[in-house]
């Protein structure tokens, strides 16, 4: 069934949306999703539109009823690595943690990682991991992370995909989940380490449906950093650091977008991921192909240029994702439609529902 609710806006000051404590609300510990929903579509989708801020509740299925013949969806293939390694310091005195972040050369040798426990890991100290491999900790880095080496006598990848599990975020306490469901089911460039929890909705009938409509859907490739996993400190959100994050835009999908923008249609972004990517490639209002880094922040007061609806999840307080989407909605209506989730029992964050901005 339907239902529409239609939400009143109040004006926010410019400077309140510069406070980090304007992204905070409320949230029962109970409505944090620690399942995923069964089949992928079944997860509910709150639809806000941007202009009077009305809400919809539906089936993320009922997607379909939202996209126009001449859409163009974008999606991001990352796909997640198992980054999150155990073992024991070489003296066998201390069991430890290394969660790979960053691979900083392209034989995946060297690694910025977060380690545990960091002060009894001095630099050059050897790790032994389970699965056999030796490692040494290197330096420590300005923001926090450290330098991780593997030995040049062994594959890196097959290391990690045998002996790495897939790093669900800690919100997440239930252990017994198949890690292909922290997975999209278009996933293919591996590297990040977390997904892009957008896409978590869609199942292969669900993607065909839309092929069928006529709508266009491309690729790129995002590679979520440890801003995903650290939230917004500052009590004034111009001062939060935001890390750097590898994407790559593929020729034709630059392309298609491009053509998409010259001909009025709509560029449909699945996930902030992608958001950021075609925001980063697109300074001058053209979506520029190739590899490279961002550290873009993009909060109330920015002004999109690539992208015009946005498939996302319901994100943590204060973090820079709920910024985003409060740049791209309006700062008044996200929250709205936050309260409003949390009211009609919404599941949030990774595992939870969905929100059709439009």
């Amino acid at each position: 069934m339907n239902t529409k609710d239609t939400q009143t806006t109040r004006q926010v000051s410019p400077f309140d949306l510069l406070k980090t404590d304007s992204y905070d609300y409320d949230l029962p510990q109970e409505q944090i999703a620690q399942t995923p929903a069964q089949p992928r579509d079944a997860s509910r989708l709150l639809v806000l539109k941007r202009e009077g801020g009305s809400l919809e509740h539906r089936t993320f299925r009922d997607l379909v009823d939202y996209l126009l013949p001449d859409d163009l969806l974008v999606l991001n293939d990352a796909r997640v690595i198992p980054a999150r390694l155990h073992g024991n310091k070489a003296d066998g005195n201390a069991r430890c943690e290394i969660f790979l972040l960053r691979s900083t050369d392209p034989g995946w040798r060297e690694w910025e990682a977060l380690v545990r426990p960091g002060r009894r890991l001095h630099p050059g100290t050897p790790v032994l991991l389970d699965g056999g491999a030796l490692v040494e900790v290197g330096e420590r880095l300005p923001d926090g992370l450290r330098k991780v080496f593997f030995p040049e006598s062994i594959d890196v990848h097959e290391f990690i995909e045998r002996a790495g599990q897939v790093p669900l975020p800690p919100y997440i306490r239930n252990d017994d989940i198949d890690p292909e469901r922290y997975q999209t089911v278009y996933a293919r460039r591996e590297g990040a380490v977390a997904a892009p929890t957008a896409g978590l909705h869609f199942t292969e009938e669900l993607l065909e449906t839309i092929r069928s409509m006529g709508i266009e859907a491309r690729r790129l490739t995002l590679h979520v950093g440890i801003g995903t996993f650290r939230p917004v400190k500052e009590t004034d959100i111009r001062r939060h650091p935001m890390h750097e994050e590898f994407f790559e835009i593929p020729p034709e999908t630059a392309s298609r977008v491009n053509i998409a923008r010259q001909q009025g249609r709509r560029i449909v972004a699945v996930g902030t991921t992608v958001v950021r990517a075609l925001e980063a490639a697109s300074p001058e209002g053209t979506c520029l192909p190739g590899i490279n880094r961002t550290n873009l922040f993009i909060y109330p007061g920015y002004r999109f240029k690539m992208v015009d609806a946005l498939v996302t999840n319901f994100h943590l307080p204060k973090s820079s994702l709920l910024m985003l989407v409060s740049a791209f909605a309006g700062h008044e209506s996200t929250m709205q439609a936050y309260r409003t989730a949390v009211k009609e029992r919404y599941r949030f964050f990774s595992f939870g529902d969905a929100m059709f901005i439009i």
